[in-house]
This record gives C-alpha cells, sequence and structure tokens, in this order.
C-alpha cells in the first residue's frame, strides 16, 4: 500500500505541478499586464504617460530592440565622393586599364623575383622597380604605359601618382584617381 502512495504521489505531482503552471501561468506572477514590477521600469512607463506625442516616439524608438540579431559588423566601404570633370590621357594613348593591369604584373614579376612586394612610398617602389634593387633588375616597361614623373613617381595615364597600398608581403592594392585626378572618388581604377 505505501508503495502505491509513493508511485501515485511520484506520477501525480509533476503532472499537478504542470497542470497548474500551464493553465494558470498567471497565477504565480503578481504584475498586472502592462505594468512593469521593477523601479527603472516603472520610471520609464511614468514619463511616457506625462511626456508629448512626439517625446514618446523618441522615447520608444530609442529602445525598441533590434528587429534582428547582428552576430557580426561587415566593415563599412570608404565613402566615395563624386566623380569630377574628366581629363585627357596625357601619358599614353594605351587603355588605362590595360596599364593598371600591366603594372600589377610587374609588381608580381618583381614579388616572385624577390619573394615580396616591393614597399615604401611611391618613389621608393619606382626605385626598386627600375634597377635599384639587389639584383639591379629593371621591371618598369615604358612601352607599356608606365610612366615615371619628376618626383620619380610611377603616375598613371592622366598623370597622377599612383597609389600603393601594401596588403600583406605578396598582395598589394595599386589605385589611380581615374580621369578626374582625384583619388577615392567614383571614377577611381584599382587593382590588386
Amino acid at each position: 500500500m505505501k508503495n502505491r502512495f509513493v508511485a501515485a504521489v511520484i506520477i501525480l505531482l509533476p503532472l499537478a505541478l504542470f497542470y497548474f503552471f500551464w493553465v494558470y501561468p498567471g497565477a504565480v506572477k503578481t504584475e498586472r499586464p502592462g505594468q512593469p514590477t521593477n523601479s527603472p521600469d516603472l520610471a520609464l512607463a511614468h514619463a511616457l504617460a506625462t511626456a508629448p506625442t512626439q517625446a514618446v516616439a523618441i522615447i520608444t524608438s530609442s529602445f525598441a530592440s533590434p528587429s534582428q540579431a547582428v552576430f557580426y559588423d561587415t566593415p563599412a566601404k570608404p565613402s566615395i565622393a563624386p566623380a569630377g570633370k574628366p581629363e585627357p590621357l596625357e601619358y599614353t594613348n594605351l587603355a588605362p586599364d590595360i596599364v593598371l593591369n600591366t603594372l600589377r604584373h610587374t609588381i608580381s614579376d618583381y614579388a616572385s623575383m624577390f619573394g615580396g612586394n616591393p614597399v615604401g612610398l611611391n618613389s621608393d617602389i619606382t626605385s626598386q622597380l627600375n634597377g635599384q634593387n639587389t639584383k639591379h633588375a629593371t621591371f618598369i616597361q615604358p612601352e607599356a604605359g608606365m610612366r615615371i614623373n619628376d618626383q620619380g613617381e610611377l603616375v598613371d595615364p592622366w598623370g597622377t601618382p599612383y597609389f600603393f597600398h601594401q596588403l600583406s608581403a605578396h598582395e598589394m592594392e595599386i589605385r589611380s584617381a581615374g580621369p578626374d585626378k582625384t583619388m577615392y572618388t567614383a571614377d577611381d581604377l584599382v587593382t590588386e
């Protein structure tokens, strides 16, 4: 008899608890629907009740939960200024994208020979490509549209110095300002 009583309690107690919490979920909670229980929420509810309509809209939007969870943040792209007035080609009649691609291959050839890209500012990179390296190898090809200005810098077909951005020992971004001669505008040419 004692075993039956224990078995009945073991079976009926979880069922009773389940029924109590499932059917009467509000029986355990003492708060009324729509009424916050802690003081910061109570203060916010009071402020919302007494504030003007525009202020309520601003406050509620500030405290609104985001609609979607963000697990990672993508890096923001740099803002690009609108392109200016195009200028005619000054240094070559070859297509600018072909010249830029040839320069990319030239830097790749240098990296193959020396185990890494040339480093430094435009003038440093130009001098290394133009024979001032340990093997005195020259990589600049004037017939392929590569031109050097008076300051010893490689320039794009419009006469603006290229911008070299070292990404790693074997990867480099090369940027041409494009026909408007202004870096980071919509008409820039970029290669890696």
